[in-house]
């Protein structure tokens, strides 16, 4: 399957369910207490996340989509503390706040990344559901998908209203069930339970056939667009009416915790829908996003360049020859991580020590490196008739199997300056024996405060004396 990262910028997706906040104490423990024989954790860290529905949202919001939130919590500083993170991170919220009842909060104590506890604050709320219908109506305007993220506290006590009026809008309903009575989603586009989950409500799946057969039969019964079953290790499976069975295989390369892998594999989906792509294709997106979340420590949000990253990875093109949009969103990706970008240019006709050496050398100077390869009308203008000895995109092809080189593009021009001005690398690198001023595209790099460097050449090492000593051959 070809996969594709979408333009999450156009797709709006409402969010409707229960939110929380998970907080988190971080700190060391020495010694067991002498008042019961449990550890003392000496807090040093704490760290609020919005999760449930809120995470849903942030989620959504962190690849780059418009997103809203519509929710019930109390009135008190843990609501106030969710509305803060959720505005920072861009998403609108509308919450339904209600006097003498707390926002729900669980608290984590962790120490050396190892979770100790886990409390919970919560209390059914009495939504005023009539209110929150209401408000999903008028918020529908303009959204592309509607998302339930239904974790059984009361904030969704209706959803057959939201589903209708999401429908008669056109717009395609996901959720993300709880409970034993999923007929509660009947008509929805998709639901997203868990193995579990799903069966607790089927019954037990003996394997991957009765699994299938069960899922088909309950989208029978429940008038379903489609059912996707999240199954730990084991991956994921979609199923649709009239179509095969589609397996995933699980691409988690380190599960370090699996806190709020539900939620980005429905905001994921929820996203790549709104954003115009196939169901297929963002299932494989969403079960990409959760082998990224299962590896980082409690309730994350995946961003957009994580994604990309991931899917570079799935068409191998993390590294190589890269066109100038690829490479721009391979930079952003790449400055998203912290990493040091470097550029040089050449012909690189015929490779030899000298450039191996070099280029190693360069990739020091950073993270990553970007070589420009003179085109093949460029190369013979500067070099003269007969010149290149190898088409532009060989040399390109030599360039990428190199370990020190991470991208690979060219241009047309005699000099690299229009590409300076597009890629704005870290730190500009050249080979020779001429000053630092002499640098094409120096000044400009400067002038955005990044570094000019020129590396010596490895001696009796060049492409035109290789050629000559063929040509006296």
């Amino acid at each position: 399957m070809q996969l594709s990262m979408p333009r999450f910028d156009q797709a709006a997706v409402l969010v409707v369910g229960d939110v929380m906040l998970d907080r988190y104490w971080h700190g060391g423990t020495s010694r067991i207490s002498p008042e019961a024989p449990v550890p003392v954790v000496k807090v040093e860290h704490r760290e609020d996340r919005p999760g449930g529905a809120a995470n849903v949202a942030l989620n959504i919001a962190a690849l780059g989509a418009p997103v809203r939130l519509i929710g019930v919590t109390g009135k008190d500083e843990a609501a106030h503390c969710l509305e803060q993170s959720l505005a920072a991170a861009g998403v609108v919220t509308r919450f339904q706040r209600i006097d003498r009842q707390p926002t729900i909060v669980k608290l984590r104590v962790l120490s050396r990344s190892q979770q100790l506890l886990r409390m919970d604050f919560e209390e059914p709320f009495e939504t005023d559901t009539a209110a929150l219908i209401a408000e999903v109506e008028q918020q529908l305007a303009g959204v592309k998908v509607l998302v339930l993220s239904d974790y059984g506290k009361g904030a969704l006590q209706n959803h057959q209203a939201l589903i209708q009026a999401a429908r008669v809008r056109g717009v395609p309903v996901l959720a993300d069930p709880k409970g034993k009575d999923f007929s509660i989603y009947r008509g929805a586009s998709l639901i997203t339970p868990n193995l579990s989950e799903f069966e607790a409500v089927v019954g037990r799946c003996a394997d991957e056939a009765d699994l299938v057969a069960k899922g088909n039969r309950l989208m029978g019964e429940l008038e379903l667009g489609a059912l996707l079953v999240t199954r730990s290790e084991h991956g994921v499976t979609l199923l649709r009416p009239d179509h095969p069975a589609l397996h995933l295989p699980a691409r988690a390369r380190e599960v370090f915790d699996v806190t709020g892998a539900g939620d980005t594999v429905i905001s994921t989906l929820a996203a790549a829908l709104a954003a115009g792509e196939e169901l297929p294709q963002a299932t494989a997106l969403a079960n990409l996003a959760a082998g990224i979340v299962v590896g980082k420590l409690g309730t994350a949000a995946i961003s957009a360049p994580e994604l990309r990253r991931a899917v570079q990875r799935e068409k191998g093109s993390e590294r190589g020859v890269l066109g100038l949009e690829q490479l721009k969103l391979a930079i952003e990706d790449a400055r998203a991580q912290g990493e040091k970008i470097v550029f040089t240019n050449g012909c690189f006709d015929i490779l030899h020590a000298g450039h191996v050496t070099y280029l190693e050398q360069a990739r020091a100077q950073g993270d990553r490196l970007i070589v420009a390869v003179n085109g093949d009308a460029s190369v013979t203008r500067l070099k003269g008739p007969g010149r290149p000895i190898n088409a532009v995109d060989r040399r390109m092809a030599v360039l990428a199997g190199l370990e020190a080189v991470d991208w690979v593009t060219s241009f047309d021009e005699d000099t690299p300056e229009n590409l300076l001005h597009a890629l704005r690398p870290d730190v500009l690198v050249k080979g020779g024996d001429y000053g630092i001023e002499g640098v094409v595209g120096g000044d400009f790099v400067r002038s955005y405060g990044g570094e000019v460097k020129v590396l010596g050449l490895v001696e009796n090492s060049s492409t035109t004396a290789i050629v000559e000593k063929i040509r006296q051959k």
